[in-house]
């Protein structure tokens, strides 16, 4: 059982083929899952398991030596809740034993939390960026669950330097999607158990990310599985402020709801392939269009009125480095 909490999915270590030699301990329900379907091609220098936590060693090289101790606990809790999501980096250093190469958070919590194993990707090479490029090319062709990619997302981001624009270029989708994805991670606990379990689709997860109060989330998270409540249905609940136990600052000011509203900011969504709040007021209405970046501002705009762009200052705008 306690193999079993070293993560509930599979994040970056579904992109890695299982240990050839016998399986993995206690992971051949991973192990499955990659071997049948459309399983993803090798990975050069790299390979998956779960390892004990009591086989690694620190980073000598770490350069963090302070650690937010109230992240670390948040960490500690979801851990607890949800299972370690994000596999760590190790070299081997003899039999059965390794190195850290990544992910110091992640194990010191690992530990907190009680695992026994923590999923690893088993480093054979020294050149990240051939293990990155691998995983960014494999990472289309596994179906991992839509919190398992989020994860598998944030990982490469953080760990392997990167960008949303590479990451979306190089698994064929947009940038949007890839930053709407990875803010699932946002979610609690307790919503993304039910996200990764299949119990609440991805659609209205991202609904649930219009309210800020965790105990609301997993109230309303509550109702789309007891009611069967659609995506539309949870957008206009979250647009007009009908949770229930809050008071919201669209309750308070009793905005009038006009009929449709929901549906209209759902389309404008998907044409934006952004977030699009569509909000009433008492003697005018407003719409409301989130964006990631520069560049991503660029595209909603030239999506809006095409030809506009040079006046936004033309290619300075377009910094790979912002």
């Amino acid at each position: 059982m306690n193999v079993r909490r070293g993560g509930l999915g599979r994040g970056l270590g579904a992109l890695i083929p299982t240990a050839p030699e016998g399986g993995v301990p206690g992971s051949g329900e991973q192990g499955a899952s990659v071997e049948s379907g459309l399983g993803p091609g090798p990975v050069p220098g790299a390979r998956f398991r779960e390892i004990s936590v009591d086989s690694i060693t620190p980073n000598p090289k770490q350069p963090r030596q302070v650690f937010d101790e109230e992240a670390l606990a948040e960490l500690v809790t979801s851990i607890r809740e949800v299972g370690l999501l994000q596999p760590i980096v190790v070299r081997e250093s003899g039999p059965d034993q390794y190195e850290l190469v990544m992910g110091e958070r992640r194990l010191r919590a690992s530990r907190e939390a009680g695992l026994l194993q923590v999923p690893a990707i088993i480093r054979e090479t020294a050149d990240e960026a051939m293990l990155r490029d691998a995983l960014l090319e494999n990472l289309h062709r596994q179906q991992l669950n839509p919190l398992e990619e989020a994860a598998a997302y944030a990982q490469l981001l953080e760990e392997f330097g990167t960008t949303h624009d590479e990451l979306a270029a190089r698994i064929g989708r947009s940038r949007p999607q890839v930053s709407n994805t990875i803010r699932l991670l946002n979610l609690s606990a307790p919503v993304q158990r039910r996200v990764a379990a299949g119990v609440i689709s991805a659609g209205h997860a991202r609904a649930l990310l219009g309210i800020d109060d965790a105990d609301a989330q997993d109230r309303l998270a509550a109702r789309i599985v007891a009611e069967g409540l659609s995506v539309r249905a949870v957008e206009e609940i979250v647009s007009v402020g009908e949770l229930p136990g809050t008071a919201s600052r669209q309750a308070r000011s009793k905005k009038p709801v006009a009929p449709g509203l929901a549906d209209l900011s759902g389309r404008l969504s998907d044409r934006f392939e952004t977030r699009v709040k569509v909000e009433l007021g008492r003697n005018r209405g407003k719409i409301v269009v989130e964006f990631g970046s520069l560049d991503d501002l660029e595209r909603i705009v030239e999506l809006m009125a095409p030809g506009s762009l040079p006046s936004m200052g033309g290619e300075p705008a377009h910094n790979p480095g912002a």
